[in-house]
This record gives structure tokens, sequence and C-alpha cells, in this order.
């Protein structure tokens, strides 16, 4: 830190050198992101107020959330936010932070859809609540099932959708996978189970960035050996809750959809079964509906 008397500008300059010299791909931006959260600014504010000075508790706070990006906390759980859809979310560690490549699930959902009046849609793994959420802002009519293992999860997820002023078309619950359902009385009335699963393999864990592997949940990443188990279960657990003709929609990682696609084969009971590539070209969504 430079000495005092300590300036906007002169942070500008100490943050951005600490979060280079941290390997920080993007030093100049995130610095601006993080001093205006610390100084309760709008970040293309701070130009204009190079030269006034920082109080003690400015300091303190700007200190803090550079020093936890210097250790490679995500940008977004300091910020405590990330945008999904046009849509902002609150975020914290104990949910996935949500992806660009996740929005593919949203839209596909939607083109496939064609979702009539009382239709009941289930989110497996709500995490943040960004599919929920953002599915009940745009549908209207609808039932939405928000399922997640980790209570901790459901109290960020419930507070995204009282943000969006959906909490009434949504219904959480916890439990394993597919359990809570089995209570709802939801057996062959489901006309669409949408899941972004773990889809990590063990293996591949350790080779992971720090701010994943270090501070996003693992539950909500890894999922076993091969990586396809959660999509294994879900294409076996999730057909005998849809109606005919329900989709099943999930989100692949790279190179996985021959893997799944030969599993929903094997399960059987599904058709129309179809992957749909991101911007990238990957495979990174696939569709299936129950048979009748």
């Amino acid at each position: 830190m430079t000495a005092d008397p300590k300036t906007i500008g002169m942070l500008i300059t100490w943050a951005q050198r600490s979060l280079g010299t941290s390997g920080s791909t993007n030093a100049s931006q995130e610095a601006l992101w993080l001093l205006a959260y610390a100084l309760g600014m709008k970040h293309h504010e701070l130009a204009s107020w190079k030269d006034r000075a920082v109080s003690g508790e400015e300091l303190v706070r700007a200190e803090s959330v550079i020093s936890r990006r210097m250790a490679r906390v995500p940008l977004q759980y300091i910020l405590e936010t990330q945008e999904f859809c046009g849509l902002d979310f609150h975020v914290n560690s104990s949910v996935l932070i949500p992806r660009p490549e996740t929005e593919l699930l949203v839209q596909e959902v939607l083109r496939e859809g064609g979702f009539s009046e009382g239709a009941v849609l289930v989110d497996v793994g709500t995490g943040s609540g960004c599919v929920a959420v953002t599915l009940a802002t745009i549908l209207s009519g609808i039932r939405i099932f928000a399922l997640d293992c980790s209570g901790d999860a459901l109290t960020v997820a419930k507070e995204n959708a009282e943000r969006h002023g959906v909490s009434d078309k949504i219904t959480w619950k916890e439990g394993d996978f597919l359990d809570p359902l089995r209570e709802c009385n939801l057996s062959g009335t489901v006309d669409a189970i949408i899941s972004n699963p773990p889809y990590i393999a063990e293996e591949v864990w350790a080779g992971l960035q720090p701010e994943v592997r270090d501070h996003e949940p693992r539950v909500a990443l890894v999922a076993g050996q091969r990586g396809t188990e959660f999509h294994e279960r879900l294409l076996q657990d999730a057909r005998p809750f849809l109606a005919c003709g329900g989709l099943l929609v999930m989100e692949l990682g790279q190179g996985q959809a021959p893997f799944v696609r030969q599993a929903a084969e094997q399960v059987g009971g599904y058709t129309g079964i179809q992957t749909i590539k991101d911007e990238a070209g990957i495979e990174r969504v696939m569709i299936a509906r129950r048979a009748d």
C-alpha cells in the first residue's frame, strides 16, 4: 500500500498492481469493480474522484475485498451477485456461480416446452435458483418445484425468488435428487424436468482453477469417476414422474454427449433425443421426451 495520504487514484493503482501479481487475467477491470463495491460507488464514477481522500474505514473495506480476490475467492462471491439471463442473482459460497452456458438450458426449455396452463416443471439441483426463477419470470400459469440437497442453497434460491417477485410460483423441496417429489403425488404428471447436474469427473477436480476448486461447492460440481453419473441417474429416475411427451432437459460437460445418449438408449422409454451446441460448438444440452 502506498503511503498516506491515500486517495482513490492511489487505491486504484495499488489494487490493479496487486491483482495483477496474484494471477488475475483482468486485473484492471476487477480492481474497479471491487473498489466501487467497497466504496459504495459505481465503477465508472471512480475516475472522476481519483483525487478524493479515502477514509480509514473505506481503506479497510478496500483492502479486505482486494485481499480476498488475491486469495482467488471468485469475484462473484465478493460482490455477492451474478447476472443470468438478464437478471441479477445473489450468490455466495453455498451455491454454484451461474454460468453463461446454462442460459442455453433455459432457452431450450422455452423453445421445446409449449407449456399450457397448469404445467408442472421441476428444477433438480436448483442452487441459486437461477433456472427456476428465470423460468418463473417468463412463464405464466405454471407450477415449479425446485429441489436441492442443500438447505443453505435453498435459502439463497428463495431470496432470489423474492427479489424477482416469483416466490408464489415456486415450491422449494430439500432432499436427495428426485426423492422430494415422491411425497408430492406427481407421478406421470410433470411436463419438464430440468437440471444442470454435477458433471465433473473426480480426476479433473484437482486441476481446476483455484476459484472453482477451493471455493465453489464441490457437491454441485463433481459427479463421480465418469462425470456422467448424475445424468444416468436422472434418466432412470425422471421417467416415472414425466407425463407422456414430457421433457427431460440436462446440461452436459464437454465430450459427454455420446455417453449420455448411450445411457438414454439403454434406459429406454425416451424418444426425440437431441443435443444442442453452445456458442463454442460444444454439445451442451441434451433433450429427451418420455415416450408414450
